[in-house]
């Protein structure tokens, strides 16, 4: 079985409290796009399961690898998981804040699934994918959410004024956040979740006025400046509204028109990684 991992982009990120657990509480809402890796998932041929890797260079090794920690979380669920050959073609960058690796886990989850007729019901494999990383029970339904919480728990979410808008998304090819370092430098401040989705519910030229914004970006922008010089650029060619994804170190642009937001693509593609799509 063939899958194709969408990436998410980040409507607004807000950071609202530290955890006693550690770990944060936050309000976004995430939105998948076409830019996508490519999973294959098939009966084990040694009575193994493997994980195969090509396209882009993954900076990890295999047995840490997100694709095999859901195998492994299935497996503690389903004790008769048979072994798995699985194929990962890498396309969207890692560490870029578009949850890449989160979406190869849930597709692994899916396409395990499916091939083996396991009859997890969505709700089901959303708790398997919640061990394995936040964002991974996004990717198992693959639609707009309002996430809160560490970011599992989700709310359908309806955008309704970026259905159709062109977007670019581009990635300083020198750049990637870890997510403890874009965590380190955050201040939580609290805000009502109804805020977010009212903001949301008006037009992307509205969103900066209406204070829309992602928490991480002030300490990564000032730590990074490449990923700044990628936000005006999305900003000076006519950007509706533009954003870093998640942690970073990815931005994206909402346009009105695919030829304003191909030109801007062009023009970072010397030292950015870019995809261009719509809405």
């Amino acid at each position: 079985m063939i899958l194709m991992p969408k990436a998410k982009i980040n409507l607004g990120l807000y950071i609202l409290r530290r955890r006693p657990d550690g770990y944060h509480d936050v309000t976004t809402v995430m939105v998948p796009i076409g830019w996508s890796d490519v999973l294959e998932v098939v009966p084990s041929a040694t009575g193994v399961t493997t994980l195969t890797v090509s396209g882009r260079a993954v900076d990890c090794p295999t047995e840490k690898n997100l694709v095999i920690k859901a195998y492994r979380a299935l497996k503690a669920v389903v004790a008769d998981l048979p072994p798995a050959d699985i194929y990962l073609h890498k396309i969207v960058p890692d560490g870029a804040g578009l949850g890449g690796g989160s979406a190869d886990a849930a597709a692994t989850i899916v396409g395990l699934n499916e091939v083996f007729n396991l009859g997890l019901s969505i709700e089901r494999m959303q708790t398997v994918a919640a061990t394995v990383g936040a964002d991974c029970p996004f990717f198992i339904r693959c639609e707009p959410a309002l996430a809160t919480g560490t970011g599992t728990t989700l709310a359908e979410a309806a955008v309704p004024g970026i259905e159709g808008m062109a977007i670019t998304v581009a990635k300083a090819k020198t750049e990637s956040v870890p997510t403890a370092q874009a965590y380190a430098g955050v201040t939580p401040c609290d805000r009502p979740t109804d805020g977010l989705l009212a903001d949301l519910a008006r037009h992307p030229r509205l969103w900066s006025a209406s204070n829309v914004c992602n928490d991480f970006e002030p300490h990564i922008m000032q730590l990074r400046p490449e990923i700044r010089r990628v936000k005006d650029a999305m900003t000076a060619g006519g950007a509706c509204y533009g954003a870093m994804s998640g942690s970073g170190a990815a931005v994206f642009g909402l346009f009105d028109d695919m030829a304003a937001a191909t030109a801007v693509a062009d023009s970072l593609s010397a030292w950015c990684d870019t995809w261009c799509g719509t809405l």
